[in-house]
């Protein structure tokens, strides 16, 4: 392997180390470290990052890197795994997205040892992770009563990325342009591609989401010739574009269809009624496509996004010809 130091500790082939790195400390003075777990082999080959908890309430992912870690499921046998299950300790506390502050990690790159907690926190993964990778996958969720069907988001102008993700072989892989200030554009912008696995929501655990998530990182990390075992290889239907479905009124939301769903233009997706069944309005689909988002809240106001729908220009394209 390449040789490769972080946070002033060098990590030898063939060496499993756990590095804490030290970030600030609580009001109580209690030290926060960021736990960063190294599985290396004595053969060369690709160094993957495996990262959960950017967002500090998006539970499904950090139990994901988790489960790989507490069950040792991969173990490399060319190249370097690094895991770091919880990102955004902060925000894990105080089961929160952000930072005390409202920052959002994920915004916050590449960072800056004199700005905001976050930006500090993006300025060390900057300095002391990025370098050392030549890929990754940072595992989310969908936000706060919001589920997500586990979806790959890749921005599909990036080639090699686009490749990775299908061979990450989640149900849906999303188009999805790099968001400046992101983890993910920081490290692109550096030649190093990080998928964005999105399943379940925020503050729940989601055991299919979580196998999903560890099946599609067995699948990568076989084709990157890294581990050994059987991952069939499956299909991921590419998702160019999508919208969200908005609430014309307020009131109670009660959905009729189900994430994954493939749904067409105009078909009833749910109904929005008022508190006392007097009144009853329809939800209807405004593009044929797929079902890759949807919210759980029962109580919704105007404007609000209920539903996520995937269109696949390809298929799009099959069925006028």
């Amino acid at each position: 392997m390449k040789e490769m130091v972080i946070n002033g500790i060098r990590v030898r082939p063939g060496q499993s180390l756990n590095i804490e790195i030290a970030i600030a400390r609580l009001p109580t003075h209690t030290l926060i470290d960021l736990p960063v777990f190294i599985r290396s082999s004595n053969i060369p080959g690709p160094t993957v990052l495996i990262s959960g908890g950017v967002h500090g309430d998006e539970i499904n992912g950090i139990v994901t890197v988790k489960r790989m870690l507490e069950e040792n499921i991969f173990e490399p046998i060319k190249g370097t795994l690094i895991f770091i299950p919880l990102v955004n300790v902060y925000g894990f506390l105080s089961n929160s997205r952000t930072f005390p502050d409202g920052r959002d990690l994920n915004r916050s790159f590449p960072g800056n040892n004199k700005g905001s907690l976050a930006s500090q926190i993006a300025q060390i993964l900057t300095r002391e992770i990025i370098p050392q990778i030549d890929y990754g996958i940072d595992f989310h969720t969908g936000g706060r009563m919001l589920s997500n069907h586990p979806q790959i988001r890749v921005d599909f102008k990036d080639k090699k990325g686009l490749k990775l993700a299908e061979v990450f072989g989640a149900n849906f892989t999303v188009n999805s342009a790099h968001i400046d200030k992101s983890f993910r554009k920081e490290a692109f912008k550096n030649d190093k591609h990080i998928l964005v696995f999105e399943g379940g929501e925020s503050m729940r655990l989601d055991d299919h989401v979580i196998q999903e998530g560890i099946a599609g990182t067995g699948r990568l990390l076989k084709h990157l010739e890294m581990i050994e075992g059987d991952y069939p290889v499956t299909k991921t239907r590419k998702i160019e574009e999508s919208s969200w479905v908005r609430a014309k009124v307020s009131g109670i939301f009660n959905s009729s269809v189900s994430l994954g769903e493939e749904v067409k233009k105009g078909q009833m997706l749910a109904k929005i009624s008022d508190p006392y069944g007097q009144v009853k309005v329809p939800v209807k689909a405004s593009a044929s496509g797929y079902i890759i988002g949807i919210n759980n809240l029962p109580v919704v106001n105007a404007g609000d996004a209920l539903v996520h729908i995937g269109k696949s220009q390809m298929e799009e394209n099959l069925q006028t010809q």
